[in-house]
């Protein structure tokens, strides 16, 4: 069972307000069609972060995954990107045959008052039961006494990784792993301590911690994942671990 998230920035134009990277999503889905057709991604759900679709509403409107709103216009437009740019998600994976399909975080998952995220699983297991590849992203959540948050594609990843038992969790980013203040891709990483100082704000709007965030959260899950370019991205399907492992 693999759990893999396609950044925004890999599938959009991230410094672009609503842009997409129609290349690279072209890329991307020609190889989750390729792994499924030869059998290595039996069980596979995908994310896709928000890229220059939701990070750019919602840092207009002082939305992020603390900050909330109650506005109700505020919703429709954050989601509403987000819905669009997964539409064009769908649209690419189902022209390769893959039976994808779409899960809106804004209607299945919360936070409670604390700031917990609470996103129940069992329903995307049926779907992986059934055939299907859940598709879910970066999103809006009723926060419990904040109105609405943002939710990252990369707590997506930790709740689905835990809540399905993922063997596998890849991270396919705008760079071929994590890198050190040299540039050089760190293989390994085992504790966020040892990279603190390399890890530094993304360049475009991102209201959800950028590669720091990603990489904090990672460390937290149960088993192996992986930090790796969409040129790695075949490869990471055909179970190799390209990129930066984390553990």
């Amino acid at each position: 069972m693999i759990v893999l998230k396609l950044g925004g920035s890999v599938v959009t134009e991230k410094d672009r307000p609503e842009t997409l990277d129609g290349a690279a999503l072209e890329r991307a889905a020609d190889a989750v069609a390729a792994a499924l057709a030869d059998g290595n991604a039996d069980g596979l759900v995908v994310v896709h972060g928000g890229g220059s679709f939701g990070h750019h509403h919602a840092s207009e409107r002082g939305v992020s995954t603390t900050d909330g709103t109650d506005d109700a216009d505020d919703v429709l437009a954050i989601h509403g990107a987000m819905t669009t740019l997964n539409r064009f998600v769908l649209d690419r994976l189902h022209e390769r045959d893959v039976p994808a399909v779409p899960v809106h975080p804004f209607s299945v998952a919360h936070r409670d008052a604390d700031g917990t995220f609470c996103l129940p699983t069992d329903q995307i297991a049926t779907m992986l039961g059934e055939g299907f590849v859940p598709v879910l992203h970066g999103d809006l959540i009723a926060h419990a006494g904040a109105g609405a948050t943002v939710v990252s594609g990369d707590e997506l990843i930790a709740e689905l990784a835990a809540g399905l038992e993922a063997d596998r969790i890849g991270l396919c980013s705008t760079v071929p792993g994590v890198l050190d203040a040299d540039d050089r891709v760190i293989e390994r990483i085992d504790a966020f301590e040892d990279v603190a100082s390399a890890l530094g704000a993304s360049d475009a709007t991102d209201v959800t911690g950028g590669m720091a965030g990603k990489v904090r959260t990672l460390l937290e899950l149960e088993g192996r994942a992986s930090i790796f370019g969409l040129d790695a991205l075949e490869a990471f399907l055909e179970g190799e671990e390209p990129g930066t492992t984390l553990e």
